[in-house]
């Protein structure tokens, strides 16, 4: 087959570009093609490293998942991380290049076309299909003129597009013909198809205001998406992960820092597969207290964050609530706010040098030039209170840190650095997956069982199996609601 592409871009952030293109690279891949995803830029809170040690954006790991591919930064070639202060950390073809304020990078990222050119020919060069993701809205008119990510991108490699629209938040027919209406002619032309995402009730209900949207645009509807639970990764902040769960003492119920500039919180999905799991999202420290275990996640300004846990006393709270016992889990950006303090001579992350940690293990953590991006798989020893009974066992995971960490905790792994430690009921850990490690999450799941004198479980699948079988679920999805036969003659027409 002639390789072939098709750009999914959406009406706004939100409206379900990320998972319209898991779904068609599901279906096409299941169809028998070899297929890539591609997005050229991606701003985003969830990051993943590749077999290479490259960073990439979580969402596109995730679309290669969807296609039997290992995920590749030239999926991904520029990821944005927000940092805080208006900055941004730019990564280009899996490595930092450093951090911009949005009018410099707006102003560079003009260079990156041949950048963005290079990586999508690989994957041209090997793939039948490429699968292309846009970002936010294709017509934001302030910042047009230099699109690389959406219409842009499709000028750049001649895509046909289909546009996705969410009618859940309201006002579904003005966003597709706002949107449509909004491009240059040139651009419309490129629009082969609109599909309605996230809808609540009886397709037939809709179907004038579908007809008279396709007479005003021209552009025929592809299908409607229902409103349907899928537990996949999100891509950032718009989730309802975030939402608030009441306790119940029948359930482990687990407190989740919700950091505010909390990164990778995908780590957390592997716990929320359990039944019997709650997970809350804190954001007060009034909040605290009636949780099973704390978990403090990645951050992406680890000094920034620990600043405002201070000031906000949620800092004060976790350290008298781990003097009563509460466990606590720190991952990557939350493991070094554990330690006695975090120094940053370099000022990666700010003007403040050095500040004080939880102090909750004997450890500190210094800011380095370098970043550490690499897989990791190891053993892990069953050392001390927190892991007492657990044993050695293989565990694997990710690392992506600016910090070097150090100091008088015991290593619970065999490496010459510290992945891993534990201090009474205090883990830290700078391996971000680590919940997806089946043998490690049913032991520390099961010690909460026993603590509340609840029921021991075995899980019986992991969480890569779970994850596997979602994205299964809306490839069936996809194909019981959007016109797939359309979409493969959009593809035989470009």
């Amino acid at each position: 087959m002639k390789h072939k592409n098709i750009m999914v871009v959406g009406t706004s952030s939100g409206a379900g570009k990320s998972i319209t293109v898991t779904g068609l690279c599901r279906v096409f891949f299941k169809d028998g093609y070899t297929v890539s995803p591609f997005k050229s830029q991606n701003m985003a809170l969830n990051s993943y490293i590749t077999k290479e040690g490259h960073e990439m954006g979580r969402a596109q790991a995730l679309q290669a998942i969807a296609c039997d591919k290992d995920a590749h930064y030239k999926m991904n070639p520029i990821l944005l991380k927000p940092t805080g202060d208006r900055r941004i950390q730019v990564i280009l073809n899996g490595k930092s290049i450093g951090n911009m304020g949005g009018f410099e990078y707006g102003k560079f990222k003009s260079n990156l076309k041949k950048e963005i050119m290079d990586a999508y020919d690989e994957l041209k060069n090997e793939s039948e299909i490429c699968v292309i993701e846009g970002a936010g809205s294709p017509v934001e008119l302030n910042i047009k003129q230099d699109d690389i990510v959406n219409m842009g991108l499709a000028q750049m490699i001649d895509a046909p597009v289909i546009l996705v629209a969410d009618i859940d938040r309201g006002g579904v027919f003005a966003s597709i013909y706002g949107t449509i209406s909004l491009m240059e002619p040139e651009e419309r032309e490129r629009v082969k198809g609109v599909i309605i995402n996230k809808f609540r009730g009886n397709v037939d209900i809709l179907r004038p205001g579908l007809e008279k949207i396709e007479e005003l645009t021209g552009v025929p509807i592809l299908g409607v998406m229902p409103y349907f639970e899928l537990d996949i990764e999100d891509e950032d902040g718009v989730t309802e992960k975030f939402n608030k769960i009441k306790t119940n003492n029948n359930n482990i119920n687990i407190s989740v820092i919700k950091l505010k500039h909390l990164s990778n919180f995908t780590d957390i999905d592997a716990l929320s597969i359990n039944e019997d799991v709650n997970i809350n999202y804190i954001t007060s420290f009034y909040e605290l207290g009636n949780e099973d275990l704390i978990i403090i996640p990645g951050s992406k300004n680890t000094i920034d964050d620990l600043k405002d846990l201070k000031e906000k006393g949620m800092a004060q709270e976790l350290i008298k609530l781990s003097r009563k016992g509460t466990p606590i889990i720190g991952i990557c950006g939350g493991f070094q706010m554990l330690g006695g303090k975090v120094l940053d001579p370099y000022g990666i992350e700010g003007d403040i040098k050095e500040l004080p940690g939880l102090g909750l293990l004997d450890i500190e953590t210094t800011m380095e030039k370098e970043k550490v991006t690499t897989q990791y798989s190891g053993i892990l020893k069953g050392k001390g209170e927190f892991l007492k009974g657990l044993g050695d066992i293989e565990v694997k995971g990710y690392e992506i840190h600016q910090g070097v960490t150090s100091g008088q905790e015991e290593s619970l792994t065999l490496d010459d650095r510290l992945v891993a430690t534990s201090k009474d009921n205090i883990f830290g850990t700078y391996l971000h997956g680590i919940f997806d490690n089946l043998e490690f999450t049913d032991f520390i799941l099961n010690k909460l069982r026993e603590k509340k004198g609840l029921e021991r479980k075995v899980s019986n699948i992991s969480f890569d199996e779970y994850r596997i079988g979602e994205i299964d679920k809306l490839e069936k999805i996809f194909r019981e609601n959007v016109d797939i036969e359309a979409i493969y003659k959009i593809l035989e027409e470009n």
